[in-house]
């Protein structure tokens, strides 16, 4: 069966799709020994010696999900040029290379996805398949009710109107709140301006669910593996997703193509103009 080589390569858990795109369009992965550019080149695994930088990539890896709590003050990626800690120091024992699904602030916390499965982390991520997330939050300031209605309803950013989410209130002291806010965008910091732009800046933010997923009582800097349960929740979502804006896509009416207006008509009509 042939498939597209850069989904191949994405199989192995050598790279994310779009990093094995980079790669082919480098001319650093050769097929039989040839250099492959093209980036809808279909191959069959089971009939050709695939190469990335002269080496052979190893056969399909098993699909792999991990939940980590992320602590505070640690990057969100696998690698940092100033050395900070990252994600991937709390991953030991773990020998497939897997990627953070989407990410979270360097001073912020909570669940993370990361996973060799680069389809479905594109569709988590894809801001049209609209997957939820909640967050805990700590503000300054106690949240009046006129503010979770316009949290609700959608805030202007500069980048522009949010959609709506939900918000409940947790608890409150005298000189800040702590709610609960599901977001279905994926904008950078958007959890942080959405707040601002309310008067109420974050003190402290928690990811606590993402889709099906649920952060629970794990520590931070602990992770585990996802049960059957949630694996399968987590594809029957991305597919649901994926679905749903298909045949959202598929609804959409097109616009009737015009009747082409022959010499007589053009001139009746021009005539009915002056007229």
């Amino acid at each position: 069966m042939e498939i597209r080589l850069q989904k191949v390569i994405a199989g192995t858990g050598l790279a994310s799709r779009r990093k094995a795109e980079e790669w082919i369009a480098a001319g650093r992965v050769t097929v039989n020994g040839k250099v492959v550019t093209e980036l809808g080149t279909k191959v069959d695994p089971d009939r050709v010696h695939i190469k990335v930088d002269g080496k052979h990539i190893s056969s399909t890896q098993p699909y792999v999900y991990l939940l980590l709590n992320k602590p505070k003050n640690v990057m969100s990626t696998l690698n940092d040029p100033g050395g900070r800690p990252t994600v991937k120091d709390f991953l030991r024992g773990i020998s497939v290379r897997v990627f953070p699904v989407g990410r979270l602030d360097f001073d912020s916390e909570g669940l993370m996805l990361l996973t060799n499965h680069g389809d479905l982390a594109q569709t988590l991520l894809h801001p049209r398949y609209h997957v939820p997330k909640t967050y805990l939050i700590k503000i300054k300031q106690v949240v009046t009710d006129d503010h979770i209605r316009q949290l609700e309803q959608g805030v202007q950013l500069e980048d522009g109107m949010t959609s709506p989410a939900i918000v409940k209130k947790v608890k409150k002291a005298k000189l800040n709140s702590w709610l609960e806010i599901t977001i279905r965008e994926g904008r950078q910091h958007q959890v942080k301006r959405m707040m601002e732009a309310v008067g109420h800046p974050v003190l402290k933010l928690t990811r606590i669910k993402m889709g099906p997923l649920l952060l629970g009582d794990l520590e931070p800097g602990e992770f585990r593996y996802l049960t059957d349960r949630e694996a399968n929740a987590l594809r029957e979502l991305a597919e649901q997703k994926v679905a749903l804006a298909e045949d959202s896509a598929q609804q959409v009416p097109r616009p009737r193509p015009k009747r082409p207006v022959s010499r007589a008509g053009w001139a009746r009509s021009k005539k009915a103009k002056v007229v």
